[in-house]
Formats: C-alpha cells, structure tokens, sequence
C-alpha cells in the first residue's frame, strides 16, 4: 500500500535526519537512550539557570519529536503500548525541566546579594530566551515603600513585602500544565454500502469502465480520524463552574508560573572568610495567605499581577485568565479579580487572593466557521491554499510534500512574521498555527461548539482525497450551495487553472459528489435556488476525476498524471486537517 510506503519513507527520514544532526542527543523513540539522557542529567547539580535554559531547549526539542511521532503515525499503526511509552517519556522530561528550573532557581538564591539591584538594593535577575522569560525578585531590603509593579511586574502586599521572601515569575512559551492531548485509539473507516466494494482512489490514472473501478493504491489517511467525536459509552464529563473546558478553550501564549519563595540565608563576608548557613530542605515555597487555624477565617489583601502579552501569537478578543488547580488538575477562572485589559499595548493587570501558575485562555473555535476557501495550484506540485475567517485571512503554500505559511491578514496587516516563508510538514505547521493562537483545525470535539455543515464521511473525506488528485491542475473554492445540498453530497466550486490570475466568476463550474457519483450540476452560484438538475451534455461519473477528465484539456490531465505522491498527500492532509467542506 502506498500509505505504507510513505510511512516507511518518513520514519526512514526522520531517522537519517536524527543521525545528520549527530549533535550527541538520544533518539527519544528508543527507552534506552531517553532513559539515559534523563538519569545522566538527573545527576548533575549546582547548574546555573544559563546552562539549564540552554539543555532546556535540546529538552524541548526531544518533546516536539515525541508529539510529532504522536499526531504523525496513523493511530492505527500505533500500538497502546507505544503511545503509552511516548506519552510517559514526555511526562518525565517535562517534570525533569521543571525540577532543574527550581534547581536554579535555588543556586541563584542562595547568592541574591550578588544580584542586588543599584537602585533598590533588591535582587533583580531578568533573562529572556527563544521559549522562556525568567524573572526573579528577592527581597533584601524588606523596604514596604518600594514598588516592584512597575519594575517587575506584580505589587505585593505589605506583609510579604517585609518578609524574606522571593518572587519568581516563569513564563514559559510553551504549556506543560495542561494535560496530554488525548490521541484516538480508532479511526472510522471510510466505506461505501454493503452492496459495492470499499470506495478508494486510483494514482494511475487509467480510464476504466464505470462501475468497475477498484483500489488500488488509497491516498495515505484512508483510515481517517473520526469526523465526529468517537463514541464512548461513558456519559459526558460535566465541567463544574468556573471550570475551563480545554475542549471549547485553549490556552495561548505558553503559562506564567508565579511563585513566592523562601529567600536563604545569604552569604556573610567576615575578614577573608565567606560564610554562609546550609539548609537542607531546598527550595521552599512561601504560603500566602499564612495556612494556620487562626487565620483561615481571615482576609487577606491580593496580589497584583501585570504580565506582558507575547508578540509571536494573536488573541482576536481579550482571554480569559485562568489559574492551574494542582489539586483536580484543571484550569480555573476563579480566585482572579479586577481584570485591565490593554490589548493595544499587549498587558493584562489583575488580582489573585495567592500565587498561581496562570494562563491565557481562547475560544478554540473562534475562527470557525470559514467564510470562504480556495485551493490554486501554483506550479508543478505546487499551490496556494487560503481560508478566511470571520477574524483573519490564512495563506498556505504546498510544494511537494512540505507546506508553509505564506500570510496571515489580521485587520489588514499581515501577522506572525516569525511563522511565514518557512517549510515544514503539514502536521508541524497545524501545531505553530495552533500554538500562535490561529486554530483552523477542528478537533474530534468542534462539531459541539461549531455551527456545523455535517456531511456523511463518505462524501467529505472521498471528495477531499479526489481533490487532492486533481488539485495540480485545477482550483477548488467554496460554494454556497454545499449548505443546501444535503448531508450525503457535497458541492463545490472547480475550474482548471493553468495560469497565474486569479480565476474569474464564469470560469468556475459547480460540481457535486456523494463519494460514489460525481455529477456537474447546471446551475450557478448566482442562482436563486439550488437544483441538482445536471448540466447540459454532462453525465453521471462514479469519480471526481473521470467528471472532470470529460472538460479538461490534455494539458492539465497530462499534468495531473506527472503529479508527485508526496504532493497529494500533503495536499489531503492539509484538506483533512482544516476540513473546509463541513466547517464553512
């Protein structure tokens, strides 16, 4: 099978790329080697937050290719044993990251004088990375007068401000709090009725009878994801009030861990001698509130907060500010008060009655549904694939089998400059569009939340895989008439394109498909109403391509023929992915 192959191909060349790299990192498929790598680094101590910063990023890195080797390999080739395997190794590099970061964080308090600021005569360390912004306050002056909210980004109370106590602020760019996405154990099998044979697509492009068509070689994903949420006999879990449900929401701009710290004691210089007490208990975390019997029926004043918003993603309205509960395990909106929204000048200030690891939370769907999309080719193996939304325009590029962002119009400005002209797989792509705030990408759960054009998957996944064939050589855009035309068919706008201009209303043709019959219907998009009347001196077909072939000069079937594999199934993924015929 050619899905096979192509799988094979890729784990071939994620392997040969590993071993390019020969920068001396494990293989974070392989136990052995993961498992090494953790324990060598577990045993290394006194590391300076510099350095922990800079293994943390190689950390990252094996992390991303964990994830990629998740959400890439069919989940039908992948066993539970494996996923179990990744899924735990992810889990335990997140935890070591995070036990080094306060490793660090430690040595550098143990020596916060050495920090002191100039001015205030506080510790002050501030470092920004590619995927971390580490900021440290550590109060030596216990001067309650001071104000840190300018400076450092939160205003404290006066009972800690005359404490021994620190503040780190961790804002990591990326989100290792929220839980594990969930990875389906099956997919739904695209199948024609009982009475025919299972409905697949041809890559030679010989003509046969209709009737007589038959698999051969099904594009890579013809065990598809569930278009609709996978059954499961267990009732729907109930999310509590003030309960952020991470199927309907997500979390954007990474996760600002916001701790207050025991400060240690500092090192004495006394004549030529450097003293300095050592506690065993590491490092400590500062309760507030105070936990005791007397005051738990006290109030306390709150903590203010100001965070910085990240230029490298987008929020299309202001979010939500959400704090992780460690004891469910779930984001909650609760226990935050008094929200100042500057959008303009990328802050948000607020309070919390303690101190919370907090995030920023969107609507996932808020770009759903499309406005409009249009598939152009745009040279051999080559396209241009654009969605728009209600919020943004997005432009993507498929040339061979790597796409990338090509532009993101947001209020007539192009965004995300840090995402543009770079090539990447179709899934590497999906997760930077996802994580910078641009979700085009339903989810097995969308439909809930989603004004959805349910089409059978019969119909939607055979028309995105025949799509893909063609789209070399021909257009595809939306129609307004796919609303009308039922759950069994889809219809949409084609035209052959061989040019460089943009195509012009009397070129595109309206074609509807059911997976099984392919039919060119006589009406336009301009019509007052929809018919499924075919067009004049047209005729049935049992695939998209074989309609097609009937008005298409010899030059674009040529083309289509000389079409890459490769292509084409970057091209389905890409269709599977954003799922332009249901969510429009």
């Amino acid at each position: 099978m050619l899905s096979s192959q192509m799988m094979d191909k890729a784990g071939f060349r994620t392997q040969w790329e590993h071993y390019m790299q020969c920068d001396g990192s494990p293989d974070p498929a392989v136990p052995q080697e993961i498992n090494t790598f953790m324990s060598l680094w577990q045993e290394n101590k006194n590391e300076d937050i510099e350095f922990v910063i800079e293994k943390g990023n190689q950390v990252l890195n094996l992390i991303e290719k964990l994830c990629f080797l998740l959400l890439d390999t069919p989940p039908n080739e992948l066993m539970e044993k494996v996923i179990i395997q990744y899924q735990e190794s992810i889990l335990e590099l997140q935890s070591l990251l995070h036990q080094k970061y306060n490793e660090a964080t430690e040595n550098l308090l143990k020596k916060a004088s050495t920090y002191a600021d100039s001015d205030s005569g506080n510790m002050e360390v501030v470092i920004k990375d590619k995927n971390i912004t580490f900021c440290i306050w550590g109060n030596l002056k216990k001067n309650p007068r001071y104000s840190t909210k300018e400076k450092s980004g939160f205003d404290l109370p006066k009972t800690v401000a005359t404490s021994d106590v620190a503040v780190r602020i961790l804002h990591t760019h990326y989100d290792h709090i929220s839980p594990l996405q969930h990875i389906p154990k099956l997919h739904l099998k695209v199948q024609a009725p009982e009475s025919k044979p299972e409905l697949t697509v041809l890559y030679d492009m010989k003509e046969e009878k209709e009737g007589e068509q038959k698999a051969e070689a099904p594009i890579s994903g013809q065990m598809v994801a569930p278009l609709q949420v996978a059954t499961d006999e267990k009732e729907e879990e109930i999310i509590g009030e003030n309960v952020v449900d991470l199927h309907q929401f997500t979390p954007v701009g990474g996760v600002y861990l916001i701790d207050a710290l025991k400060l240690p004691p500092q090192a004495k210089q006394i004549k030529n001698w450097t003293m300095v007490e050592l506690l065993d208990a590491g490092l400590e975390t500062y309760p507030y509130p105070p936990e005791s019997e007397e005051t738990e029926d006290a109030t306390y004043p709150c903590i203010g907060v100001t965070l910085r918003l990240l230029d490298s993603v987008i929020f299309f309205e202001e979010p939500v500010v959400a704090r992780w509960d460690s004891a469910d395990k779930q984001w909650r909106t609760d226990c935050i008060s008094d929200i100042k929204y500057k959008m303009k000048e990328k802050q948000i200030s607020f309070d919390m009655n303690a101190f919370y690891t907090i995030t920023l939370i969107q609507d996932a769907h808020l770009n759903m549904p499309y406005q409009s999309w249009e598939l152009r080719p745009n040279g051999t193996d080559e396209l241009l694939f654009t969605v728009v939304t209600a919020f943004a325009e997005v432009q993507m590029q498929i040339k061979g089998n790597q796409c990338m962002l090509s532009s993101i119009i947001v209020d007539g400005s192009e965004q995300l400059s840090h995402l543009t002209g770079k090539w990447t797989s179709p899934i590497d792509l999906t997760v930077a569009l996802k994580k910078a705030g641009v979700n085009i990408f339903p989810s097995d759960y969308s439909y809930k939340y989603v004004c959805v054009n349910t089409k059978t998957p019969l119909a939607e996944v055979t028309t995105y895989q025949q799509m893909a064939l063609v789209a070399s050589a021909f257009a595809f855009s939306w129609s307004k008439w796919n609303l009308a035309s039922g759950q069994d068919q889809v219809v949409f706008k084609v035209s052959e394109y061989l040019k460089t201009d943009a195509v012009k209303d009397e070129d595109w043709s309206l074609y509807m498909f059911n997976g099984q019959r392919a039919q060119r219907l006589k009406i336009s998009e301009t019509s007052e109403a929809f018919s499924e009347e075919l067009a004049e001196n047209t005729e049935f077909h049992s695939t998209l391509y074989h309609l097609i072939k009937d008005f298409a000069s010899e030059e674009a079937i040529e083309k289509v023929k000389k079409t890459s594999c490769l292509f084409i199934d970057a091209t389905y993924q890409l269709l599977m992915a954003t799922r332009v015929l249901t969510y429009s």
